[in-house]
């Protein structure tokens, strides 16, 4: 009996030890990342995760390429993120425009992730813009943890002042 107890303790260290290593991402509405932009003495670059509900593939990003803790360490540090629901409803405010839905086929969709995607309607997709909230690129699919921080560093870094794509990327 005294065996089993260790043991269900050593699972539940265990447990517990692998939550706390787990990263949680604060994730921040479009106004709150604006306002960050515009108050914080160095604002940071915007990441925006372009999703939909109905999307598996962006449900299996934000479980394993977000959550990864060495990918969720690095993008709190570098970037504001952003989730973007490809189909809500809300009026966004962006460079002195306002976007809103438009109901369209079954769903519809919001036209500030139309202008972001560049009419390309396909997700998950991620937009990196830089500290003045100027496009650098929208990077459409799904992203294993690997080439996503090659991305991500590519412009958290400012890496794509020097050098395009091809030459980081060793293609």
């Amino acid at each position: 009996m005294r065996a089993t107890i260790t043991q269900i303790s050593l699972f539940f260290l265990l447990l517990i030890g692998s939550q706390a290593s787990a990263q949680d991402i604060k994730w921040l509405s479009w106004e709150e990342a604006v306002q960050l932009s515009q108050t914080d003495a160095k604002p940071k670059k915007m990441f925006i995760d372009v999703y939909t509900d109905w999307c598996g593939w962006c449900k299996k990003m934000d479980k394993e390429t977000f959550q990864h803790p060495e990918v969720a360490k690095y993008m709190q540090e570098n970037f504001y993120m952003v989730k973007m629901d490809a189909e809500g409803k809300d009026p966004i405010e962006y460079k002195g425009n306002t976007f809103k839905y438009v109901p369209s086929g079954r769903r519809g969709y919001h036209e500030l992730a139309a202008a972001l995607l560049q009419g390309k309607m396909s997700y998950p997709t991620v937009v990196f813009l830089d500290e003045e909230m100027n496009m650098l690129s929208p990077v459409p699919g799904y992203q294993q943890v690997g080439p996503f921080l090659q991305i991500a560093k590519y412009f958290g870094d400012n890496i794509y002042k020097d050098k395009d794509w091809q030459s980081y990327a060793g293609k």
